[in-house]
Parts: structure tokens; sequence; C-alpha cells
């Protein structure tokens, strides 16, 4: 398709036109019968204008509606940690010190939609879209390294239960802790979301985690397992309940507007990507699965190894094109990197690119922002909003294999990885679930302070609810640790009025203290909990 503009006599490229590209003579009036009508049928230029505008909104995304996004670039170290990467994957992304990517980030909020403030105790999506040399990868995660759940299964209850009722369309924390209180692996995650680190300042002073286990794959077809974790250069920075009712009440989308000013600025934020590697098998050793998305690696015994960085330099042109229509999948995977059996990440596989299809359209890796910077061939016909052919060099040949030059396979210099999987098809939990063992140690990691808040948090968002679930919560709780489900106990019968931070109207309570972290970090303790 030629791309150059083309005008007419008289036109420049100020002309306003229709999108057939008619030159508009009167923008200002409806054609009417007199001026003062009615309104006849063949207002073309009006009809095709309202009917465009009837369909600016595609679906909001159900979860991870609110959202801010930039471009940038990703620069390898050509390393992990002090081995170089080829012993680990095979993926071109990774090699050659140096060597620059461009990336595209969409940061957001999960429950809220999308006019929703971004001061809410909520966890944030951090989805990383790479434009590799072969093709995309998608790498896409949230802020805190866990998840509430581990079987993809319950993902919709999940968020049923932190969505608004049904009927009275008002988030409702009975709802949240009424789910809870019947799954025990989410006691991790609650630790985490309730605690100071519940409220991220900012998108560009923010972690961010792949959640899921993934597969690296060298060179020789040794595969390894390995989490990733994004570090911001600009130190990591949360805010109190109060911080975040006083910004809410003047702004709600403080985040979207930082991180848009900050690259405007020159500010340019940075992230290093670090890794972590484990052999690629079930490890009895450990008291836990592996492939638990509710469970953290220990850093002792597989330690943080650097492999890159990003940066984000360019803010988007138009933020429909760019940001609400752009679309990840955590199946979008490079040659050198492969699923694991992690139950959420079969899950997600699916959900993810599934939901795009559906709500920007069957085509939407045709859009600039999510089509890969390399060549596309893929025999695939139709569908709504199709505007680029992708067969090969015989355009009548839309199949293959076929003697008549259409799209042939390409000769590869690997074969595809092939695990061994052997068993029964069941429907059964993991052995090794150890709910509470992590959540108590994380909880015993917090300084006093970020205890204070934990708890406060939580009885402010358990408080509504009814004695069973308290009661249910609570016996978690000491589960965990038996301090934390005295504490918890203790405020619910004090009624913690003296204690209780506004709820911020979300099922997820309260937030930490901006200067604690930083005295932390001047008394020289480790502010990361993890």
């Amino acid at each position: 398709m030629d791309e150059k503009k083309k005008f007419s006599q008289g036109e420049n490229e100020k002309t306003l036109t229709t999108r057939q590209g008619h030159p508009v003579k009167n923008n200002q009036n409806t054609r009417t019968v007199g001026n003062r009508g009615p309104a006849t049928l063949e207002n073309y230029e009006f009809i095709e204008k309202i009917s465009h505008f009837d369909r600016e909104r595609i679906p909001e995304r159900v979860v991870h509606a609110r959202g801010a996004g930039a471009h940038g670039y990703f620069e390898t170290y050509g390393v992990a940690g002090d081995e170089p990467v080829e012993k680990y994957t095979r993926a071109k992304v990774f090699s050659g010190k140096g060597k620059k990517t461009p990336v595209f980030v969409r940061f957001s909020t999960v429950i809220g939609g999308a006019g929703s403030p971004e001061t809410a105790r909520d966890p944030r999506g951090f989805a990383v879209k790479f434009y590799t040399e072969d093709g995309n990868w998608d790498l896409v995660g949230n802020n805190l390294k866990v998840f509430f759940i581990r079987d993809a299964i319950k993902f919709p209850d999940l968020i049923h239960s932190l969505k608004p009722d049904p009927i009275t369309n008002v988030q409702d924390s009975e709802r949240a802790f009424d789910f809870w209180s019947n799954t025990p692996e989410a006691l991790h995650m609650i630790t985490f979301v309730f605690s100071p680190w519940g409220i991220p300042a900012n998108y560009r002073q923010m972690q961010g985690s792949g959640v899921n286990t993934y597969r690296w794959v060298n060179e020789k077809n040794e595969s390894f397992l390995v989490k990733y974790h994004w570090e911001p250069v600009q130190g990591i920075k949360n805010l109190t309940q109060e911080e975040a009712d006083k910004i809410q009440s003047m702004s709600s989308n403080h985040a979207t507007q930082d991180l848009y000013q900050a690259i405007e600025d020159g500010e340019y934020p940075e992230w290093e990507l670090y890794v972590q590697i484990m052999t690629d098998e079930e490890h009895p050793e450990l008291d836990f699965d592996p492939l638990d998305d509710t469970k953290l690696w220990p850093k002792d015994q597989f330690p943080f190894l650097k492999v890159g960085k990003m940066v984000l330099n360019k803010n988007p042109e138009n933020y429909h094109n760019e940001v609400e229509q752009s679309a990840f999948g955590t199946g979008v995977l490079v040659d050198g990197m492969d699923f694991s059996d992690d139950k959420m990440l079969q899950g997600r596989t699916f959900s993810y690119s599934d939901t795009q299809r559906y709500r920007v359209g069957a085509n939407y890796l045709q859009l600039p922002i999510n089509k890969p910077n390399k060549h596309v061939g893929t025999n695939q016909e139709g569908g709504q909003m199709a505007y680029h052919n992708d067969k090969g060099p015989n355009k009548h040949v839309n199949y293959e294999p076929s003697n008549m030059n259409g799209l042939e396979e390409v000769n590869r210099d690997h074969d595809y990885y092939q695990p061994h999987v052997e068993g029964k098809l069941v429907r059964e939990s993991i052995e090794r679930k150890n709910d509470f063992k992590q959540a108590g140690e994380t909880y015993r990691a917090f300084e006093d302070w970020e205890k204070e808040d934990l708890i406060n948090n939580l009885v402010a968002g358990l408080l509504p609810c009814r004695k069973e679930i308290q009661d249910k919560m609570i016996d978690l709780f000491t589960k965990c640790d038996e301090e934390y489900g005295r504490r918890v106990k203790e405020g619910l019968a004090m009624g913690a009025k003296n204690m209780m931070p506004k709820s911020g109207g979300s099922p997820l309570g309260s937030t930490e203290s901006t200067d604690a972290i930083e005295n932390a970090k001047k008394e020289g303790h480790d502010a990361d909990p993890y």
C-alpha cells in the first residue's frame, strides 16, 4: 500500500477531509431544509463523523483497564551475572553486549475501570513488548513478585470477588475476604498487598516481575527454569493511605501524568532486568513447588542475575492507538524461550491473546503498536479491519504446502524444545502447597512500622465483614505467624478506631510510609522485603 500523501488542487496537509478523502467545506453545520431544519438523511459527512464517534471506544480490558505507556529500548549486558547468557538461553535479544531492542511498556492498575484513580491499593501491571529480530516477545507481569492463586481456573472467581457487587455495583471488602478466607494460597499475596507495598507512588519507581515461571533453552537444547524481575534505577517509592487520599482528592491520573512529564522533561526512567535461574526439574529438596506463583524463590539459593537494562525515552503520539490498543500475551515468546508447566502461565497463555481478539479484533496484530518489526507471512485471511496481506509471493495461494510459490516452512537451526511429559490426566492440586510458611516469613521480615501498617489495613478491610469470615481469616493469619493472627484479632476486638486508615474506596484497604522507607535506607536496612 502506498503510504505517500497525495493532495488535490488547493489542498495541503492541513486540509480537513472525510475518511474517504473528500475535502470538508463546512464542519459546523449539518444539511437541513432551511436553517432551522429538519435534517436530511443524506448528511454523509455528518453520518460518517457521528457514527465513528459512536464507536470510538473499544471494550475496555476486564482487568488492567486503567493504564499508561511509553516507548524505549532494552540493552542487553550479554551476561547473566558472571556467566555468558548463552549458557542458559539462545534467545538473540540477550546475546551480544550492548545490543538494543525497541520496546513498548504498558503500566496499569488491575481491578478498577478505565477512569478509576491510580491511588488504589491494588497490584500494578507491568507489561513489556520487545520488538526483537526474531519477532515479538511479550513479558507480561505485575509489580509484586507473587500472586493470589496458583491455578488459572480460579482467576474469574478472584476477579469477581474484587469487582463491584453485581447487584449494588459497589466494591465490598466482605466479598473479597469471603473468597480469600476459603483460599489459603492467597495469604502471601494478601500480606504484600495490605502492607506498605500496596500503593506504588508512581510507575517510574515501581518494581516489575514476570510472576510466572518460564523456561530458557540454550544451543544444546538444555532447559532452565527462569523468573524475571525489573528493578527501578530511580529507586522504589510507595504512598501512605493519607498521601494517596490527598493525591486522589486532586487527581485521579497522577501516575500517568508523572510518567508522561518525566519523559517529556528528558528524565528517562530506567529499570535493570534480573533473572533467577533454576535447573529444570521438580526440586524435591524445596518445601514448595517452584512452579507455584504464590511463592518466592529464595535469593540465597537462586540469586538475582543482572542481564540488561530498559530505558523509556518516548511518549506515545496517540494514547488510543498505542496504549489502549496495545495487546500483550504470555504466549508471545521467541526462540530460546519456552513454557513451563506453571498452571497460571498455561491458563494465561490462552486467555490473554483470546481477550485481545475479542477486545481489539481478530487482526489486532496488524496494528502498528502490535506488529513485529520483521517479515510476517501467515496465510490468514479476512476478519474485521484486515488491511494487510500476509501471503507469499503468489497472492493466489493462501495455503501451505503448495508447489505454486506460496509460503514455506523455514529450515530451522534448532528443533523445538521437547520436554518429556508422562502421567495420568487428573484434576488435582499440587502436593507441596505450603500456603503459610512464606507468608509468615514475609510478615516477620517487615519492620515494626510495616507490620503496624499491614495490621491497620487488614483490620480496616475486615471490620465490615461478618464474624465467620473474620474468624477464618484470623485462623489463617495465625497459621502464618502467631503474632500476625493475634494482632489482627486484637485489632478487630478493639474496633481499631485509633489506628484505622481510611478505606480509600477499595476492598484492598491502605498503604505505607515513604519517609519510613527512606529512613530505613539511611539506617542501612533493606527496604525491599523480597
